[in-house]
């Protein structure tokens, strides 16, 4: 027996798409179906990835976003709407990092990490929301679906990590966001979660784990590997479709264990 998740039709909104995890998202959801809005400052980037998922017949868009400028937000919420038709996803995945100890981060780095995370974040979801909750009191055009929205956060929020606090900090802070936000548009057919991944082996890191301080925290998890991102495939899938309608407000880690060792 075969099971197979179908997203045609719907629009999916992926910030932070131009590497990482966010491309590895964009290029999921558009081969299960979805149009996928590519989002981010490396537009050039974002452009690459489009003529990628079209080369492979998938439906893919660009939009320039600075998740840290409000009107930037709005702006492109609004031009991917008017372009591609009503966002029924969003994967709100735009994230940074520095690697300092508390008693060395300065205002600057605080801010940088946190006006990313947690404030880019929050807006972005919010500006989603917003025509998402529209047109489920029908005071917008279109047929409501039911939202999906799949914050990033990290296993990092759930439990502290050395010389990365403030990014533990702030990712914690998404995980709390995702459960306030559940409780208050739960209600209108918007199921908000959270995705914790463990450590995640991309082209932004990949350098880490072939040096002598890599492999040391290698050794420290429980299977003494790292995940790649078409490990989070499905789990995206799934919380993206119809058939995790059931699921919201939940805080998912996807570690390999390490929040359990």
């Amino acid at each position: 027996m075969s099971y197979n998740i179908d997203l045609s039709g719907r629009v999916a909104l992926i910030t932070g798409a131009s590497s990482g995890l966010g491309k590895q998202f964009a290029l999921t959801l558009a081969k299960a179906g979805a149009a996928v809005v590519l989002a981010g400052r490396r537009v050039e980037n974002l452009k690459t990835l489009r003529a990628e998922i079209e080369a492979g017949g998938g439906d893919a868009h660009v939009v320039g976003l600075d998740v840290t400028d409000v009107n930037s937000i709005r702006a492109a919420v609004a031009h991917a709407e008017t372009e591609v038709g009503a966002i029924d996803i969003l994967i709100n995945n735009s994230g940074v990092s520095t690697t300092e100890r508390l008693v060395d981060v300065t205002e600057e780095n605080y801010d940088y990490v946190f006006d990313t995370n947690t404030r880019g974040a929050f807006f972005v979801a919010q500006a989603v929301a917003k025509r998402m909750l529209a047109r489920a009191k029908g005071s917008a055009p279109g047929t409501f679906t039911g939202g999906r929205i799949v914050n990033i956060a990290s296993a990092a929020g759930l439990r502290t990590m050395p010389q990365i606090g403030v990014y533990c900090m702030s990712k914690a802070a998404v995980v709390h966001m995702t459960k306030v936000m559940a409780g208050e548009w739960g209600r209108f057919g918007i199921t908000t979660n959270a995705l914790c991944p463990g450590y995640i082996d991309t082209e932004i890191n990949h350098h880490h784990w072939n040096t002598e301080g890599g492999q040391k925290l290698i050794d420290m998890l429980p299977r003494k590997r790292v995940g790649q991102p078409k490990d989070l495939d499905a789990l995206v899938v799934m919380l993206c479709s119809a058939q995790s309608d059931f699921i919201n407000g939940a805080i998912i880690s996807a570690d390999d264990g390490m929040a359990a060792a």
